[in-house]
């Protein structure tokens, strides 16, 4: 606590905010969503946040005079078959990094975003400019991308000439540490939330709108791909509607989208599952939802599940990758093995049987939501941010 508050004091004496690059996929995802909240807080603080990507962040709706957004144009030429966004996006980093007089360059994934970085960077050495690079790791850069050996080199690159390295994890980093020769220090930071945006009450009327009074709303959320394991947040809802009088509201869209649909239909309950496709503001749902259900085969980190938590929503999900870190077995959820429908499904079902345990692990989930609350991560970042630029 006091170094905490000694680094608060420091900070404040500090003379000049920081200008801050922040670049992120702008898509509806884990990355863009911590990318966005990330700068929109620097900003809220005084910083002059610049986001750099190829569109409009999902989450940045909301613009003041300390936010820039600079798109990277990709056009196409003739002469190559695939448009050359990481080249574009070198060269934005370049224009912006000169004419903004930017003091750091914050980059989410290792390729593109730190590959683009640690290019323009050397071209900014040219111009006498030594702008430093913070990249956060988080997750498929390394656990998908970095299975590819085509891409191992460039990413083991981008990463070892990174000036500051972190991860959203503890088994992110033990990953990266295990399949990449990385030879600086990866500062863990975890992902986080704004849990003000998850203490509204709930709207009444939104959820009768989908449930009786008597029924358990469930909720799953992704990008409904395979890793996911969609079929299998299906599979545990049929098991435990047979028992429980509930519903299943499926937010997100994605490849995995039409078989799930076709196998609700194959097993005769669509009008207990409503697929909701892409929401903004999930909090509006998870608000009144009792049970997250999240089976996914690998997670870094598991940010949906911590959004969950922080709406006071117990949750159901694999122990893989980072969530064990987020999702506390028996404390504010239940953790079972890839693939176990059997064992989630029997979870579910005691939850739902015992009204005072459910509200036990309701309240225990947004306890530990809020040790990930935005005002407890920002100032590592800074932290971070000012160490480079002291040194």
């Amino acid at each position: 606590m006091l170094e905490r508050i000694l680094w608060n004091k420091y900070l404040n004496t500090m003379k000049d905010n920081l200008k801050i690059g922040i670049v992120c996929y702008p898509t509806y995802g884990g990355s863009g969503v911590v990318a966005t909240e990330l700068g929109i807080a620097f900003a809220q603080k005084g910083h002059e946040v610049h986001f750099i990507s190829y569109d409009q962040p999902f989450r940045l709706d909301l613009f003041s005079e300390n936010i820039y957004y600079h798109e990277v144009n990709i056009p196409s030429y003739p002469l190559f078959e695939y448009p050359p966004y990481e080249l574009n996006l070198t060269s934005k980093l370049v224009d912006v990094a000169i004419h903004e007089q930017l003091d750091i360059l914050h980059v989410h994934y290792a390729i593109p975003h730190a590959s683009a970085a640690v290019n323009a960077k050397q071209i900014l050495l040219t111009h006498s400019i030594n702008i430093p690079i913070v990249t956060t790791l988080h997750g498929t850069d390394i656990t998908l991308l970095g299975q590819d050996k085509s891409f191992k080199p460039v990413i083991e690159y981008a990463i070892n000439s990174s000036d500051a390295i972190t991860t959203v994890s503890k088994n992110l980093k033990e990953v990266t540490l295990k399949n990449f020769s990385i030879n600086k220090e990866i500062d863990y930071v975890p992902n986080f939330i704004d849990i003000k945006l998850y203490e509204k009450q709930f709207d009444k009327n939104l959820r009768i709108s989908y449930a009786k009074d008597d029924e358990f709303i469930l909720t799953h959320i992704s990008n409904f791909r395979k890793v996911k394991r969609i079929n299998d947040v299906i599979d545990i809802f049929n098991n435990v509607r047979k028992e429980h009088k509930c519903k299943l509201l499926m937010i997100g869209d994605g490849p995995e989208r039409v078989a799930a649909e076709q196998m609700c239909r194959k097993y005769g309950i669509s009008k207990d599952v409503k697929f909701l496709g892409k929401l903004k503001l999930i909090e509006n749902i998870l608000s009144f939802a009792d049970v997250f259900i999240l089976p996914s085969e690998t997670e870094s980190f598991g940010l949906v599940a911590l959004e969950a938590m922080a709406s006071k929503t117990a949750v159901i999900s694999t122990n893989s990758g980072g969530l064990p870190e987020v999702n506390i077995d028996k404390k504010t959820g239940y953790l079972s093995d890839v693939g176990d429908i059997k064992k989630m499904s029997l979870d579910l079902s005691n939850l739902l049987s015992n009204n005072e345990l459910l509200d036990s692990i309701k309240a225990n989930a947004y306890h530990h939501a809020k040790s990930f609350d935005l005002p407890e991560i920002l100032p590592i970042y800074e932290k971070i941010y000012f160490r480079l630029l002291n040194k």
